[in-house]
């Protein structure tokens, strides 16, 4: 059975729990710490693992079961059912915890609409953009500090816009679709901003991750570079 995990139920960026269990249970089954053919926990005792209520846990199943991982048999219980075409919030977020899987969580360090700076590959039709500093959890354990930096002709995010899953903001707030990525998975050395939370200090040598994004324009409309924790994540990615 799955342990328990923490839900964020603090922070503004936060989405709501029955989401955040519905894409907990996903990523397990994506790492194969949920299996095709496994029946779950009994809802109640399910939805005590996390620390919600039965009503709240029926919902996150129903997601999973739109989305054909679950199967729901009357006076037998739920069983998880392998899909591996299923879309979640999360799809594109490739790093797990070194025992796979992890809810993803962020805490914003800085967001602010500035010049893009020289030493950033070109990207995008604008000089300037939405650039946003975060810690990333997976489980509430930090792994990574990132910095995103959305092309300003996309539009200007604010910080009472902001989502822990960054696509779901473009997608809520600009209707955009982030379609595609493309990884460039190297080494480098920790920023100097990154904070105390991070195990790692500024200058250590670490797993290091350039990512393009793209919508439907030919030119990328997101940039990003992710610093993470190689003792404490992996970047994994599985080809079906």
């Amino acid at each position: 059975m799955t342990p328990p995990h923490d839900l964020d139920r603090d922070t503004p960026t936060a989405l709501p729990i029955y989401m955040q269990i519905s894409e907990f249970l996903i990523r397990e089954i994506a790492a194969g710490r949920l299996v095709d053919g496994q029946r779950l926990a009994p809802e109640r005792e399910l939805a005590k693992s996390h620390g919600t209520t039965v009503r709240t846990l029926r919902k996150s199943l129903a997601e999973l079961e739109k989305k054909g991982l679950l199967e729901r048999i009357q006076g037998s219980g739920n069983y998880i059912r392998a899909n591996h075409k299923a879309q979640s919030i999360y799809s594109m977020f490739r790093l797990e915890l070194t025992t796979g899987g992890g809810l993803p969580t962020a805490d914003i360090l800085d967001l602010a609409a500035v010049a893009k700076p020289a030493d950033l590959p070109a990207f995008g039709t604008a000089d300037h953009g939405t650039r946003i500093r975060r810690l990333r959890f997976l489980n509430r354990v930090p792994i990574a500090v990132e910095e995103i930096w959305l092309d300003g002709d996309a539009g200007v995010i604010r910080p009472e816009q902001m989502s822990d899953s960054l696509y779901r903001t473009y997608q809520m707030q600009f209707g955009l679709i982030i379609a595609r990525a493309e990884d460039r998975v190297s080494i480098g050395h920790v920023p100097d901003w990154a904070p105390a939370g991070f195990a790692l200090r500024p200058g250590t040598l670490t797993g290091y991750i350039e990512r393009f994004s793209w919508a439907e324009s030919p030119a990328p409309v997101e940039f990003s570079r992710t610093w993470f924790d190689t003792d404490k994540a992996l970047y994994v990615q599985r080809l079906i």
